[in-house]
């Protein structure tokens, strides 16, 4: 059940995702589900929204603009915003066979995400996610 239909305010997610169809399909299922999204193409766009809309939690693209943008802007966000939790979405393993993971102290000492998914992304898997996340 959506916080809008349990009468909770609604959880405030940001995007950054330089893949508008990713964003679109993520914004649509996230909002029926009740949670309000903001979105981001770039780094440069999402530092200004964490900012100005203080986000509840993030998803954040590996590659974007640059090879390793999502690794740099969790990095950023984590040293700014440490209790925000941080999704990081990647189609690397399917394009490099490389995975990347945040389940031990090792990994997450370099890989500044609470969650790494593998795209595609089920719509159950990234909800789960976000209020396990959340509700820590």
């Amino acid at each position: 059940m959506s916080e809008k239909a349990q009468g909770k305010k609604p959880i405030k997610v940001l995007i950054v995702d330089d893949d508008q169809d990713f964003r679109m399909q993520a914004r649509l299922q996230l909002e029926a589900d009740g949670h309000k999204v903001v979105e981001a193409e770039n780094t440069e766009i999402a530092r200004q929204l964490l900012v100005d809309e203080k986000p509840d939690i993030a998803i954040v693209d590996l590659m974007m603009d640059e090879v390793d943008a999502g690794f740099t802007l969790c990095y950023q966000m984590k040293k700014t915003y440490p209790n925000m939790p941080i999704i990081l979405a990647t189609g690397a393993a399917s394009e490099t066979g490389i995975e990347f993971d945040s389940s031990t102290d090792e990994e997450r000492s370099w890989v500044k995400a609470d969650v790494v998914l593998n795209k595609p992304i089920r719509f159950e898997q990234l909800t789960t996610e976000i209020h396990r996340l959340l509700d820590k």
